[in-house]
């Protein structure tokens, strides 16, 4: 209990620095568009901002909800899937030539091109659902296969040396060796699936579809309401920031006891 009060007390001084910046500079905004008089259409005040989100928080977090349900769903099959096929490439190295061409072109190729083809095919939510998906899966396969390969091969030979089945060797060295390597995988996956949303959102609402929070910015781009614009993208900021440290968390968590990415430190 008071290693753990002693962690939280650690992790609050370590934050106070960045919050400290943070509100100075939310201040020093507001300064400056009361100072110039900068109107509310061109750039608006936080406190506008913190106004319009109050005001319209009813149609803005619903739609967060939008962005956020699709943005887990992604991320969750994008795990699933890319830790399975890490796990088939890892067992055959002829899949693994054949499937890593592919999943490299879908990675380079920009979701932004993508998006409006899927509109075509798919359902809006749909088109929404793939993107993240394309964008979230490449990190978690690429980092789960390089932690399966990372295996110190002296530990192989021992293995080898006691007849250790496929399976107690998956079980016993090749996932512990890959844990640190998926983990960090998550973390970069979990911020990509957001915004392959967000760009579907976009194109989505670019053409008159869509309910994500995304498609609200276009919704109040096309209406002026600047205000509305500056409060979604706040929640999107924020929503961004709150998964990063989710999965941050998790990492620390799972790796602390035994791992030195971890140990003696926070997340």
């Amino acid at each position: 209990m008071r290693v753990a009060i002693e962690k939280m007390r650690e992790a609050l001084v370590a934050a106070t620095p960045p919050l400290l910046a943070f509100a100075a500079f939310l201040a020093l905004w507001e300064w400056a568009v009361w100072q110039w008089g900068i109107p509310a259409y061109q750039l608006p005040a936080p406190s506008v901002i913190a106004r319009k989100l109050v005001d319209d928080r009813a149609l803005l977090f619903s739609s967060l909800l939008v962005t956020l349900s699709i943005t887990v769903q992604a991320f969750l099959i994008a795990t699933v899937c890319g830790v399975l096929l890490a796990l088939a490439m890892a067992q055959s190295k002829w899949l693994a030539r054949i499937v890593a061409p592919y999943a490299i072109i879908l990675q380079v190729t920009p979701i932004v091109a993508i998006a409006p083809l899927l509109l075509i095919y798919l359902a809006p939510q749909q088109a929404v659902l793939v993107c993240a998906f394309l964008v979230a899966f490449f990190p978690i396969l690429s980092n789960t296969a390089l932690g399966l390969a990372s295996v110190d091969h002296a530990l192989l030979d021992l293995f080898d040396l006691y007849r250790a089945s496929a399976w107690r060797r998956l079980i016993y060295l090749r996932a512990p060796a890959a844990l640190p390597q998926f983990l960090a995988g998550l973390r970069i996956a979990g911020g990509l699936a957001l915004i392959g949303a967000i760009v579907a959102e976009l194109a989505a609402g670019a053409a008159g579809q869509g309910s994500g929070l995304a498609f609200r910015i276009v919704e109040a781009g096309f209406r002026l309401d600047i205000p509305r614009m500056f409060a979604a993208l706040a929640l999107l900021s924020f929503s961004g920031v709150a998964i990063y440290g989710a999965l941050s968390l998790l990492s620390y968590l799972t790796l602390r006891r035994w791992h030195e990415s971890a140990r003696g430190r926070g997340f």
